[in-house]
């Protein structure tokens, strides 16, 4: 049974809109495609690329070395993908 201490509530906004769109495009394949994934890599061109839109529609007045702090606070392996974390998202940048 699950208790109220195992549920985590994070908020998204507009940016699972956003990412949706994204993944509709299907923008990040197509970088993917062009510049090729690396083996070994743990995030994608793609999955970078889609992260600084989401970043862009979501903290417009804030530096871009600011980057990880705006993904601190959200879900970021549903937004991003699949065991996709906000501490990976610090290392691309």
């Amino acid at each position: 049974m699950i208790s109220e201490s195992d549920i985590e509530i994070k908020n998204i906004n507009h940016l699972g809109i956003i990412a949706g769109i994204i993944d509709d495009l299907r923008i990040e394949e197509i970088i993917n495609k062009e510049i090729r994934v690396e083996k070994g890599e743990i995030v994608t061109s793609g999955q970078i690329v889609k992260a600084i839109i989401l970043n862009g529609l979501g903290f417009v007045s804030r530096p871009l070395y600011l980057f990880p702090q705006f993904f601190s606070d959200k879900p970021v392996e549903h937004l991003i993908g699949k065991g996709i974390l906000a501490v990976f998202l610090e290392e691309c940048i």
